[in-house]
């Protein structure tokens, strides 16, 4: 007996050492925070504390086994976050924001000192920032609107060399704002209390703010001198620009591109958090136009690679010419909505130019183009050999962009309906990471309206059944087009391709893939480029989440949200065996029902440029 006891005893303490050995404070403390907050949606159900390495969870990147980003935006997260966070010694990036998070911001936030962007805006966080925020002494972006945080910038985040961007616009901030802080950095705006030389407004106690010419005869005389040549300098470039522009209209007369920058052009104004480029700033920045710089274009404009005075690269989306009565309104109104949805799977947008003959989008520029350049790439491979795209990078891809899509039917108000999903609106960013760009097609909803009626716009192949025959569009919409993008994806083919009749006698991509995955030939499906380096059993799931989406009825389809469970390893298998026995059955009516036949044309973007949208974030 007393052996039995000591073995027993052995066992334990072996299971405890065993415990400790394995334990994992990053693990620990996202944990933490995920016990801190309020997670209806059930999020950050893969945060489990079994699983002691952290790097296998939802929503979190590592790098050598060490947590590097934190992405948790726009989750519909309340509660508060805990001071764990600090734990995470190698994190890099953090983003919280569009949730309903509360409470103060942790002192121990200041602890992280490799990080370089914290995200925490349109929370509901109160009480100061922490003057610890001085520690973050990589930090590039620090975005803290539209929250409840209310006594003085700390002077401390003057110090944090690297700020290129301090956004407490929004807040109710109050006090001096640091000397150190820069106009380039600062975004302050809503925060009436605020004072000092960078606001406009003097604090209790300062002089007034007047123009520093008033200081010295000699430096007034030089200043206004000065300011008359450059006055007279642009007067000569903006002339010699006109006569340049209406040389090239005489020969030229196709495209109408040039105007006479006016006195309102030129003030840098700002709608909500976008800022108002004058049409003269995007003519410099893409050498006028010019067709040198042209990356794409699609059915609603051309997309012009430029360069900003500050050294920035954007993406400068120029849209055909709109003459509705409302126009210039109109444009702001529906910019102004778009600008809302911020997620890290989304396109940004940056700013955007309006003149009476002009409408322009800018945006962040991306090096790596969209899904379909890559795939379709005259070389899709780096430089050793291997695919740009990967088997890992592609899954990746189809999360992401579902995350993205489900932002836009579930969290914004109101909802975003994309109409055009396909992979040449997949962008990709400097890690890969997919963004859902081109807004150009999207409607902006009710959501007390079931569907929106407009004309039909899309790329063949890529239109849903309903939209093509009815003009109703909602968001089960993008679903369908989700789901030939994700077949894209794992093909490497197109939509909607002639050349597959050299072969098969199926037009349509989705047509080819139900019939090969019906004679069980994955090995055809799946893109050469691959070189036979995919999981078999992944890719079938991924078929099997393609031809869920993109089911006839809308009614079948599961909802963006839903894609997004499944591609994360949950419901797939009982919505397979239900889609399965709908199948059966529409063989059955299909083979005892009449004969139909369509006329169809050919992507209308079939041999356009690499990225043919807006860009980047």
């Amino acid at each position: 007996m007393l052996q039995l006891q000591l073995l027993l005893k052995a066992v334990w303490l072996w299971a405890w050492v065993l415990r400790l050995a394995s334990s994992n404070d990053e693990g620990d403390a996202l944990y933490s925070v995920r016990m801190s907050l309020l997670d209806p949606g059930n999020t950050l159900r893969s945060w489990d504390q079994s699983l002691v390495n952290p790097c296998s969870w939802s929503y979190v990147d590592c790098m050598d086994d060490n947590v590097i980003r934190v992405n948790l935006g726009g989750q519909g997260l309340s509660g508060t976050l805990a001071p764990s966070i600090g734990a995470l010694k190698d994190l890099q990036f953090l983003a919280m924001q569009n949730n309903l998070i509360g409470g103060p911001l942790p002192d121990s936030l200041g602890l992280l000192t490799k990080l370089q962007s914290l995200d925490l805006y349109q929370n509901n966080f109160t009480g100061a920032i922490p003057s610890s925020f001085g520690g973050l002494v990589q930090l590039n972006t620090l975005r803290l609107f539209h929250n409840s945080l209310s006594g003085e910038i700390p002077a401390s985040l003057a110090n944090i060399r690297s700020l290129q961007v301090l956004d407490v616009c929004f807040n109710n901030l109050s006090g001096r704002v640091p000397v150190g802080i820069t106009v380039e950095q600062f975004r302050g705006a809503g925060n009436p209390f605020l004072c000092g030389v960078i606001t406009g407004h003097p604090c209790p106690g300062d002089p007034p703010i007047v123009p520093s010419s008033s200081t010295g005869h000699s430096n007034s005389l030089k200043k206004v001198l000065g300011g008359m040549v450059a006055c007279v300098m642009v007067v000569v470039v903006v002339l010699a620009l006109y006569f340049v522009y209406n040389k090239h209209q005489r020969l030229k007369t196709k495209e109408k591109f040039f105007d006479i920058p006016t006195e309102n052009d030129l003030q840098m104004v700002t709608l909500g958090q976008l800022r108002k480029f004058s049409l003269w700033e995007l003519q410099i920045a893409t050498d006028n136009f010019s067709t040198k710089n042209i990356l794409g274009q699609g059915g609603f404009g051309k997309v012009y690679k430029g360069y900003l005075s500050d050294g920035v690269t954007v993406a400068v989306k120029r849209l055909k010419d709109d003459h509705s009565p409302e126009g210039e309104t109109a444009f702001q109104t529906e910019v102004e909505m778009i600008s809302n949805a911020v997620h890290r799977n989304l396109l940004r947008l940056q700013g955007f130019c309006t003149t009476p003959s002009e409408r322009i989008l800018v945006y962040p520029y991306m090096p790596n183009g969209s899904v379909a350049s890559c795939l379709r790439a005259s070389n899709p491979q780096d430089s050793k050999g291997a695919p740009r795209l990967d088997w890992s990078t592609r899954k990746h891809i189809a999360l992401g962009a579902a995350r993205g899509l489900s932002y836009l039917h579930d969290h914004c108000d109101p909802k975003i309906i994309h109409r055009d999903v396909k992979a040449a609106n997949i962008l990709l960013d400097e890690e890969y990471e997919a963004v859902v760009g081109d807004f150009g097609l999207a409607k902006l909803v009710n959501y007390k309206d079931t569907h929106v009626t407009t004309a039909v716009r899309g790329t063949a192949g890529h239109i849903a059944p309903e939209y093509l025959s009815t003009g109703k569009s909602s968001e089960k919409t993008d679903v369908y087009g989700y789901g030939i993008m994700l077949l894209e994806l794992i093909t490497g083919q197109r939509a909607f391709d002639f050349q597959r009749l050299a072969n098969d006698d199926d037009l349509m991509l989705l047509d080819w893939v139900k019939r090969l995955q019906h004679e069980r030939k994955l090995e055809q499906l799946v893109d050469g480029e691959l070189n036979g380096s995919y999981n078999a059993e992944e890719v079938e799931e991924l078929i099997q989440v393609a031809l869920l989406c993109s089911q006839t009825s809308p009614l079948d389809r599961p909802k963006m949200s839903e894609v997004v469970h499944m591609l994360e390893g949950d419901g797939l298998s009982e919505r397979w065996e239900q889609w399965e026995k709908m199948e059966l059955v529409r063989q059955r009516e299909l083979t005892l029902g009449p004969n139909c036949k369509f006329e169809w044309i050919e992507d209308s973007t079939g041999n356009m440029e690499a990225v043919e949208l807006s860009g980047g974030r």
